[in-house]
This record gives C-alpha cells, structure tokens and sequence, in this order.
C-alpha cells in the first residue's frame, strides 16, 4: 500500500491560500510581495488537483489578511480558498471572492475618467462575477478582471 505524503508542509500559525490556477500563482505572489516576507513562505506550483486539474498553493506563516487585501486577491484570482491556520489547526475556512463593489483598489482604463484626472478613488461595480466584468461608477467604462491593473499593490 502506497503511503501518501504531504506536498507542502504544514504551518503552526498563518494562511493558507489553496486552488489558485497555476498560470495564476505568480500574479499573487507579485501582489503579495512574498519576496519581501519575514517570515516562512510555502509555495506549491502546478500539484495535483481533482477539481482543477492542476493548482497552487501558497502557506505563509504568521501572516493574516485584511477585507482589502482579500478583495485585492480576489481581482486578481476569484474564487480561492483561503484558510486561517492557528495551532496547526484550521480555524476558518473560506472562498474568496469578488464583493458587490470594489472602492480604490482597481484603476480606471478610460483616460478621460474623473478619478483619472482628480485625486479620487475609484469605485467599480461587479456587474458579472461569473464573467468577471466590472463597470466604473463614474464614467460606466466596462473592463474584465483579465485587463484589470490595481491601483495599488497590497504593502507588506
């Protein structure tokens, strides 16, 4: 009988982000600045998955996350589990995804946009979350998730 063995080792205290799509991985490790971190970082790149064929994961120790920075993940990756860890145990468990509104976190594309040309910030509207579409509160410019830019990346 095969043992099986655990890919990614397991973290006393943190998060764990699970189910990001491997061509995503990078993306969220850049807007995390995990190069940047104190503390551990776990990363698994293109593992096994039944539901996703392949996935990553990232566990990063004594780090927990803030409503924004959640709503920024979920821009740029909807639908990841996420899993407060505390005594190697998990404590919360849940999906990440897009709010109804997302207020300063994603940059108009239409240069003649209010909040382009004022010190404002954005507000987007999910008009589509299965989709990913968004519209912006002020000028009513569409934009997909997969052509969004942030406003600012998360500060770590």
């Amino acid at each position: 009988m095969k043992s099986k063995e655990l890919l990614v080792a397991a973290i006393e205290n943190g998060t764990v982000i699970d189910h990001i799509p491997s061509q995503k991985l990078f993306a969220v490790v850049n807007l995390l600045h995990l190069d940047r971190m104190k503390t551990a970082v776990t990363i698994g790149f293109n593992l096994q998955s039944k539901g996703m064929g392949t996935k990553s994961i990232i566990k990063i120790a004594d780090k927990y996350f803030t409503n924004e920075e959640l709503n920024q993940l979920a821009v740029i990756c909807p639908n990841l589990t996420l899993c407060v860890i505390r005594d190697y145990e998990i404590v919360e468990k849940k999906t990440v995804t897009l709010p109804d509104e997302l207020r300063g976190i994603v940059k108009c594309t239409n240069p003649k946009c209010i909040t382009n040309n004022e010190p404002m910030n954005t507000i987007f509207h999910v008009r589509d979350s299965v989709r990913g579409t968004l519209s912006c509160h002020y000028c009513n410019k569409t934009i997909h998730l997969d052509e969004v830019k942030l406003v600012e990346e998360l500060k770590n």
